[in-house]
């Protein structure tokens, strides 16, 4: 466990998890305006799929009382946080929160997730966790994720299976969410199980692009003769 423990720490001082237009770090202090401002004018897009939130969400002091927790969290290896900024201009444009992280013969956690309103259906949350499903599996040698949705959520179920959960079943007043007790679906995906791939970053694909055209440039036309052979 040393050396999970090193490695882990390693990665929250190290360089963020990329892909696509994306990129996943811990949360800082320095986040919280981008922090309530998102949350602020995502309120009423966001609370029906939610717990209720308390009444001083929108405050700095409840802010720092989340990183707070997710410290602690952290250093206990019971949960992770992490946000999600779009590459080019550093926006805010979500968070994946890793919870219940269970040791011994379980190896298994689940996974939260939010997108701003303005952010929505435009696939980065898709492009978020191509990144984080390896660094899961590999950084914090998980074997099995769950994530559970409301059965209305049809874009949360749409995302979990297009990255490669599993509809597993249906759990009946499951977590309480936007003050109610909800039935939730319930996905899983295991260690071994065929999943989405990272997506490239986009500046990757920008100059594979570039190279591919480069190349067919210099590339010589075969000659009569050459053609006369094939």
């Amino acid at each position: 466990m040393i050396g999970l423990f090193k490695s882990l720490s390693q990665a929250m001082r190290g360089k963020p998890i990329r892909a696509g237009r994306v990129y996943l770090r811990p949360p800082h202090r320095r986040d919280v305006k981008k922090w309530l401002s998102l949350r602020a004018s995502s309120r009423n897009f966001l609370e029906p799929w939610e717990p209720t939130w308390p009444k001083d969400a929108l405050t700095r002091k409840a802010y720092f009382r989340r990183l707070r927790t997710y410290a602690m969290h952290t250093n206990s290896d019971t949960a992770y946080m992490f946000l999600v900024f779009r590459n080019d201009d550093r926006v805010l444009l979500g968070s994946i929160s890793v919870n219940d992280v269970r040791r011994g013969v379980a190896q298994s956690c689940s996974i939260g997730y939010w997108v701003g309103e303005h952010y929505s259906g435009q696939g980065y949350m898709t492009e978020a966790l191509s990144a984080f499903l390896p660094f899961i599996f590999s950084r914090l040698k998980i074997h099995r994720i769950e994530a559970a949705c409301l059965p209305h959520n049809k874009a949360s179920r749409v995302l979990l299976s297009k990255v490669g959960f599993q509809e597993e079943g249906h759990v009946r007043r499951y977590l309480k969410i936007d003050g109610k007790w909800q039935d939730h679906i319930l996905f899983g995906l295991l260690d071994t199980d065929p999943k989405i791939a990272p997506v490239p970053l986009e500046q990757d694909s920008i100059r594979a692009s570039r190279r591919a055209k480069r190349r067919s440039r210099f590339t010589t036309a075969p000659s009569p003769a050459q053609r006369a052979e094939s």
